[in-house]
């Protein structure tokens, strides 16, 4: 499971004409579910996202964790992306949507994020913080 984790003044998913979801100050998380994610893994990445030390503290340091700003996530199984053999990605490496969809609800629901719709296509609209991006893996 990958992360790509940003730290955003604000972030947006909409579906065709329809805005989804919508946060303040927080994380933006893009989501890359692989074949042999668990349960375990989702929360594993959860947790290690809520106590992600990327926000500033009173002296501007990356010192503060996730506390009660908000979380985005939104699934991207091009985090899986393969380019090593060309110019165009395989992608057998994400999982298929019967298995990632509900590790990807689970992961949300462990953060109590806002989310996109699994396995849509969506605009994605942020004002990267920072910029601050932090790729996880479990």
């Amino acid at each position: 499971m990958r992360a790509l984790v940003q730290r955003v003044s604000r972030a947006s998913v909409s579906v065709g004409d329809e805005r989804i979801a919508a946060i303040g100050p927080g994380l933006l998380v893009l989501l890359g579910i692989t074949h042999s994610d668990a349960p375990a893994e989702a929360d594993r990445l959860a947790d290690k996202v809520r106590v992600l030390r990327v926000f500033a503290d009173a002296e501007g340091r990356m010192n503060e964790a996730l506390g009660d700003r908000e979380v985005l996530c939104v699934s991207q199984f091009t985090l899986y992306a393969d380019a090593s053999r060309g110019n165009r990605p395989s992608y057998v490496a994400a999982a298929r949507p019967d298995h990632a969809e509900p590790l990807f609800e689970r992961f949300c629901a462990r953060l109590g994020a806002a989310r996109g719709r699994f396995g849509a296509a969506m605009a994605v609209e942020l004002v990267n913080d920072g910029p601050v991006t932090v790729l996880l893996e479990v």
